[in-house]
């Protein structure tokens, strides 16, 4: 059984930072790509960032590039979300998701993602 767990959520000011941290468990982590979607209150859920199976290809959302880093750790079987200048309009559940092991490239879409976390919570106050 597949499980995804995410931490390091919490609640920062404008300018912050916070590391996001995503524990996979019951799949061959280094088989899949992974990534981070975010949904705000009201909105739909929407992609942020995504790796590739050896970390050596990343992707973002425009809204994100420059202040967020993705990456992996596969020997710990963990996907990290560096974001720094943290702005309100990141507020958001922010999730954790492993793509398809058939997919080649980089997976941006949420039915691209098969396997999903429960969420953290990110709230940037001004």
């Amino acid at each position: 059984q597949v499980r995804l767990v995410e931490s390091g959520g919490g609640m920062v000011q404008a300018g912050g930072s916070l590391r996001l941290s995503c524990a996979a468990s019951g799949l061959t982590f280094g088989n899949y790509p992974m990534g981070w979607f975010r949904q705000a209150p009201g909105k739909e859920r929407e992609f942020v960032a995504t790796v590739s199976r050896s970390g050596g290809s990343t992707a973002y959302a425009e809204s994100v590039k420059g202040r967020f880093t993705i990456s992996r750790d596969n020997a710990k079987n963990t996907v990290y979300l560096q974001m720094n200048s943290l702005k309100p309009d990141d507020t958001a559940i922010y999730y954790c998701a492993a793509g398809s092991q058939l997919f080649i490239g980089l997976p941006t879409l949420r039915r691209q993602y098969p396997f999903w976390g429960q969420g953290t919570q990110v709230t940037v106050s001004f």
